[in-house]
């Protein structure tokens, strides 16, 4: 199925999470409905090989065990070695084996949307999708889902099993009291303690608030590959053309009424792609791929042209390298 057959097929927005009640059968229902939209949907491009996300081939150091005859010298661990006497050799753990972490941005700024479902619906998508592309092979997928109110990790482990129970978890994630702002930064740095084999760091969020993770990321990014899923809706983008309006910020927990004038509706949206502009950069320079998702959009085709765009160039590079 080529990228251009998947988008045409639109699966529309994502199902409502926003009862967020463990047992409410709504839940489940819409659950099993993302399920079965992200496997319809991605399994076509991906073909089998669900490392969608993921680059290769390639190796990561593993554990260390005695040398014997044929193995291959360069992997000799020579601190181990040193340590016991005896020769000892790196085992490599194939990329399969690689460790996916999420970081889940569901502050209250997230709770909203103007189009086909809530932006914190929209999070949990791309959560589904991300889970999908990168659970297979023995991959472990784990989460950090912060609110501003409270950070929850889930311990990264492999099997549909863990991936159902660990987005059912973030969608049932109580909502931030009002006033109450996200930290972006805090909930990016907890993925750098402990230290974690190779692998993806994914950063879900809408990045409305202040650039101040670029730090912590840049640093995940000397070992990790990252990428970064931007969440927006129009309003974030472009004020109504409406007249009057009354806005609320539920992170400063700030009620203002504006007149929507047409200055008012230009400055906006030109403060707004100047902060998206920087928050994309700032992606970049922490070798992060922007993988772009809207409420008025059809997002899992998003991600089907995003995925397939990856594997291509994914493909490139290795036959370069096996050209040279």
């Amino acid at each position: 199925m080529s990228a251009r057959t998947a988008g045409a097929q639109s699966a529309g927005p994502p199902p409502s999470f926003r009862s967020g009640e463990l047992r409410d059968p709504k839940l489940s229902a819409a659950l099993r409905t993302l399920e079965l939209t992200v496997r319809r949907r991605l399994d076509g491009v991906l073909h089998g090989d669900h490392l969608g996300l993921i680059p290769g081939p390639g190796s990561e150091p593993g554990d260390a065990r005695e040398y014997q005859p044929g193995d291959d010298v360069r992997q000799m661990d020579w601190s181990v070695t040193a340590r016991t006497t005896h020769p000892h050799v790196r085992q490599s753990v194939a990329d399969r084996e690689l460790e996916t972490w999420m970081v889940i941005d569901l502050s209250s700024s997230l709770d909203f949307g103007t189009a086909g479902c809530e932006k914190r619906d929209l999070v949990v998508a791309a959560a589904a999708a991300v889970t999908h592309l990168t659970s297979g092979g023995g991959n472990r997928v784990g989460a950090i889902v912060a609110t501003g109110a409270q950070t929850t990790r889930i311990p990264a482990r492999g099997g549909r099993i863990h991936a159902q129970a660990m987005l059912r978890q973030i969608a049932t994630t109580p909502h931030a009291p009002d006033g109450v702002r996200g930290d972006l930064q805090s909930a990016v740095e907890s993925l750098r303690r402990p230290q974690r084999r190779r692998g993806l760091a994914v950063v879900i969020s809408d990045f409305l608030g202040p650039i101040d993770w670029e730090r912590s990321l840049r640093a995940i990014s000397g070992r990790h590959d990252v990428l970064g899923v931007e969440v927006l809706d129009p309003r974030d983008l472009e004020l109504p053309d409406i007249g009057d309006v009354v806005l609320h910020d539920p992170e400063s927990g700030r009620t203002r009424e504006f007149s929507i004038t047409p200055q008012l509706r230009a400055d906006f949206a030109r403060a707004a792609e100047e902060h998206r502009l920087q928050v994309q950069q700032s992606l970049r320079r922490c070798g992060a791929p922007v993988l772009s998702l809207r409420t008025d959009r059809d997002w899992i085709a998003d991600v089907v042209r995003f995925v397939s765009a990856r594997k291509h160039s994914f493909g490139t590079a290795t036959t370069q390298r096996a050209r040279r």
